[in-house]
């Protein structure tokens, strides 16, 4: 003990950043205190700044004492700490203050607070505005109450030269300042900010009246807080005390000292020793971290060279050299000796970062007894990385956590919220059904078939327009188990169901609280593991918490909940628990200070991750905060600074950062920056690991990688199809293989759920309005053709299934197309021409594997008084061009015509083909076009015998063997998708290029 506290107080100490601190620490007290006996170390008190620094502590305690029963000291953190936990609350000194208001009932009392001012801030705030602008206001006043600022000097914030937002603001500020206590004291809560300030400043009152004469220790703490400081002051006082810093720089030159600002990582540590009234030099190396090892001496000296002053790097030449001359003496090169152990990974985007942390903390975990860590200030990398470490089946100690919105608990309470906006969106119905939680009453092996059945016959398409279509639905097809689920389902989600008012969000989160239990009970009602769990704990204190003590929110719509809900739970941390790999931990910034491991892997060295950009304060501007005595945005970049000076400093470390994120360019931290801009100056390059990047793009890369070739099925002659549409002919030329794969192994597609049925819908509206216009009016047209046709078609399109929004606009476009329809029917009608809709024909031609028959149900055929027969094929888009026609890609109109003068339409008999006409009905400008393809007589007949012929031509060769080859006319990929694409694969082997001779 005598090296510790022999001289006497203020004791003040650190341990070089390139020390292993928490290990450090340990073996230093347990050193000096062991010897004196078995109560000697276990009535001492440390101080740290975390929880989970704490927990480091403890166990470093463990491996001190050489893996032997240790009774360690009284850990106890200065930071995250709850109500009631020493030393902070010993004897009286909490009993005149009042309990800490909880954060939840916080934020709502303060969005409330914002909510009855909206009018003076100019703007109409929701639930989820009001709770954002709270959370603002929330930092503000945690800020006066950390820094000890009375707020006091508001009202002189303000001048003519600044905006009127700025004025409100100092308005808005000074009403917060005089009702938020008086809201507080009705409550009988205080703010946690204020009494952690409280206490601290009891704690050090008492410290100083009666100085504790045990061994007191802080360790680990910057005090940026000044009660923090003025504490770890009064500790660093004490009989036994001292204070213990993390990577104070003592070799960074007195010229560059002075010039250490609130953005350098010394900032935080300056300011402590200047609040403390201690010189620099005053602060001694703590005992344990004494070591010959050179390189991690030469390693702290580099990165904190590449971190000082802006000011004083103009001599950073000056400053190699004299590094090298200082190395010199110990017989190595200073640049060399530092840079060992370090290096830096350039991946391409977060995905492959992610992958390249996770290798690399794999690997290091290959070896008995080597502990890895990832430090990463980005929650999402650090879930990424996780992941990625499970297909190994490691679990890492992470203290990301994950969001409360990702829980299967949160999850499901985020789908309610959104089906209460929209409770027919299939997308978010199947996945309501297919949840692991939900079992609606019904065994998992009966609701699951239920569900297949309800998302076929009811869900796919388009979605339902009402309960009661989705019931048609599903009666259609006889599905009795899903009408019975749908009934289940409908049920559940109607004590959900909005007014037309909004409503208070508490009673909201009641109504979904009981929506949960019902979808997650079984037969039985046990809702199983809805509430189980750190999630569904975490859930269950949400809902409590909106339920019980959200009545200062404002109302919420159906949507407005949705956002609030959604906000609120992606703020919830849950820490996942159980077991985890014991030498592998992934941790944020500020816990990394005080650990270390044998592999450092710091990844998010990207601008605006780490450091993180300023936060925008809507209410006080840079000068004003300054003005009021409130720390500069620069101060968390100092803090951020430390922290990566610490990890980098590591025997061990990988630096790593992407390229882009979020799929735009990312720049590099500016660490990293200056860092491989010292290095330069030394004419070195920073040591990198090409060979992991080759891992992570290798991982799920195949083996001997080639490109799919384009498929050629060939089946055999008995298995090909004897009778083919129109329609299917024209996929015989254009893609053979969506015939193989739709005519011969009967592979229809599905319809996705909520499919988009604007453009289907028009097609089938306009075919059936034509239809039933001409059956309803086959001879002189009535004086309102116009308005019939329009009626007609917008009622087809509402069958079809197009939404009411949609139909709004295309009342418009049906009137247009209406008219022009009208006209058209007039004039063609003239000379008193026979209408044929939606008719049946068949040919029959020869072919070497037998006779082949082509069908066709053409739209429309007129057959004039000349004998010759017009047809007719209705298009909402574009319609083929007369070169795709001659040339046999489109044979539709001159097959059917074939079919007409073979006779082959029984309830027309033999006509001669007369013109063949694609009729373009869109409702634009112009509403329709006639596109004629082949005129009436020789030029008609000529294109129905040519198509014949190379019908009878493509039919032989397919009965000769020709294989069902993918996409044979690739011009016309874009113009007409295949539902067999994607099985065919025609991505990659059309982008990746086709083997020579193919």
């Amino acid at each position: 003990m005598s090296d510790l506290f022999a001289r006497p107080g203020p004791r003040w100490f650190s341990i070089p950043a390139h020390r292993p601190f928490v290990q450090d620490l340990a073996a230093g007290i347990y050193d000096a205190l062991a010897p004196l006996g078995p109560d000697a170390l276990s009535q001492a008190i440390i101080l740290t700044p975390t929880r989970r620094g704490a927990r480091a502590l403890a166990d470093a305690f463990i491996a001190a004492g050489g893996a032997k029963a240790v009774l360690p000291p009284q850990i106890r953190p200065l930071g995250d700490l709850d109500e009631g936990e020493p030393p902070f609350e010993p004897g009286d000194l909490a009993v005149d203050l009042p309990a800490a208001i909880g954060s939840l009932r916080r934020r709502f009392e303060l969005a409330r607070l914002v909510k009855s001012h909206e009018r003076e801030l100019g703007r109409e705030l929701d639930a989820a505005g009001a709770l954002e602008l709270a959370e603002a206001l929330g930092g503000f006043l945690d800020s006066l109450q950390i820094e000890e600022v009375s707020g006091e000097g508001l009202a002189e914030l303000v001048d003519a030269d600044l905006a009127e937002h700025w004025r409100i603001s100092r308005e808005f500020l000074e009403m917060a300042l005089v009702e938020w206590p008086k809201r507080l004291a009705e409550l009988g809560f205080v703010d946690v900010s204020q009494r952690r300030v409280a206490l601290l400043r009891k704690l050090g009152q008492a410290w100083t009246e009666r100085p504790p004469q045990g061994v007191l220790i802080a360790a680990g703490s910057t005090g940026t807080a000044p009660a923090t400081a003025d504490l770890l002051a009064v500790v660093a006082a004490a009989p036994r005390g001292c204070v213990v810093l993390p990577g104070l720089d003592d070799s960074l030159a007195e010229s560059a000292w002075i010039e250490v600002g609130e953005q350098h990582p010394q900032g935080a540590m300056r300011r402590l020793l200047h609040r403390a009234g201690v010189e620099r030099r005053d602060v001694m190396d703590w005992p344990a971290s004494f070591t010959l090892d050179s390189r991690g001496r030469w390693r702290r000296r580099i990165i904190n060279e590449a971190l000082r002053p802006a000011e004083r790097t103009a001599d950073w030449l000056s400053v190699i050299d004299n590094l090298r001359h200082e190395g010199q003496a110990d017989g190595v090169d200073a640049i060399a000796e530092g840079l060992s152990g370090l290096s830096v990974i350039s991946a391409r985007a977060e995905e492959e970062a992610a992958t390249v942390a996770a290798l690399l903390l794999r690997e290091a975990l290959d070896q008995p007894g080597r502990t890895a860590a990832l430090v990463a200030p980005d929650q999402a990398l650090a879930r990424r990385v996780a992941a990625k470490l499970a297909r190994w089946g490691v679990a890492a100690d992470s203290s990301a956590g994950l969001s409360l919105s990702g829980c299967p608990g949160g999850v499901l309470a985020g789908l309610l919220a959104r089906a209460a906006v929209d409770p027919l969106d299939p997308v978010v119905l199947l996945a309501i059904l297919k949840h692991p939680l939900v079992r609606l009453g019904l065994a998992p092996d009966a609701l699951a078939g239920a569900a297949a059945e309800l998302e076929l016959h009811g869900l796919r398409g388009p979605r339902p327009a009402s309960w009661a279509v989705l019931d048609r639905r599903l009666s259609a097809k006889s599905t009795d188990a899903a009408l019975d689920l749908a009934a289940r389902l409908r049920a559940a989600l109607a004590a959900l169901a909005f007014t037309d008012e909004a409503e208070p969000p508490g009673e909201v989160a009641r109504r979904l609280a009981g929506v949960l239990e019902t979808l997650a009970a079984d037969g039985h009602g046990d809702t199983g593991e809805l509430w189980a769990g750190h999630g569904g704990e975490a859930l269950g204190r949400l809902l409590a918490g909106l339920i019980e003590e959200s009545d200062g929110l404002p109302p919420v719509t159906a949507r407005g909940f949705s956002d609030l809900l959604a906000k609120l739970m992606s703020a919830e941390s849950v820490r996942t628990g159980g077991a985890t790999h014991p030498r592998l931990r992934i941790l944020g910034a500020i816990e990394a200070r005080l650990t270390r491991a044998d592999r450092l892997v710091v990844a998010g060295l990207e601008e605006g991750v780490w450091p993180q950009g300023a936060p925008l304060d809507p209410f006080l501007s840079r000068p004003m905060r300054e003005r009021l005595g409130l720390p500069p945005p620069e101060r968390r970049v100092g803090l951020a600074a430390h922290d990566f000076a610490q990890a980098a400093c590591a025997p061990e470390v990988v630096l790593l950062h992407c390229e882009r994120r979020e799929g735009a360019p990312a720049v590099k931290s500016r660490w990293l920056w200056r860092l491989e801009t010292l290095a330069r100056g030394a004419g070195v390059a920073l040591p990198d690991r090409p060979e992991v990047l080759d891992w992570a793009r290798a991982l799920d890369a195949a083996q001997d990688y080639r490109p799919a070739r384009r498929p050629a099925p060939s089946p055999p002659l008995g298995d090909r199809p004897r009778k083919m549409a129109v329609t299917r002919i024209e996929a015989l030329t254009r893609d053979p293989y969506a015939v193989w794969a739709r005519d011969i192994l009967k592979l229809y597609p599905l319809d996705r759920p909520d499919e988009a049925v604007e453009a289907r819908a028009r097609g089938t509206a306009i075919h059936a309005a034509f239809e039933r216009f001409a059956l309803d009016h086959p001879g002189e047209l009535p004086p309102d053709a116009a308005a019939i046709f329009e009626r007609l078609y917008l009622h087809e399109l509402e069958a079809a299934g197009m939404p009411h929004e949609a139909l709004a606009r295309e009342s418009a476009l049906a009137r247009e197309a209406a008219l022009w329809v009208a006209e058209l029917e007039a004039r063609r009608r003239a000379d008193g021409r026979a209408i044929h809709v939606e008719q049946e024909g068949a040919l029959s031609i020869d072919a070497p594997g037998g006779a082949f028959t082509v069908t066709a149900k053409a739209d429309r055929i007129e057959v004039d008084p000349a004998g010759f027969g017009h047809i007719l094929d209705y298009k909402t888009g574009k319609a083929p061009s007369k070169k795709m026609v001659e040339t046999g890609f489109s044979p539709q109109l001159t097959l059917t015509a074939a079919i007409l003068a073979g006779g082959g339409f029984s309830t027309i008999g033999r006509a001669e083909a007369g013109d063949l006409t694609y009729l373009e009905v869109t409702g634009r400008k112009p509403a329709g076009r006639e596109e004629v393809r082949a005129a009436a007589g020789e030029e008609s007949a000529d294109a129905a015998a040519r198509a014949v012929a190379g019908l009878a031509t493509l039919i032989a060769q397919f009965d000769g063997g020709r294989p069902y080859v993918s996409r044979i006319a690739p011009q016309f990929v874009k113009l007409h998708m295949s539902d067999y694409d994607h099985l065919a694969r025609v991505f990659e082997w059309s982008t990746s290029g086709e083997e020579e001779g193919e």
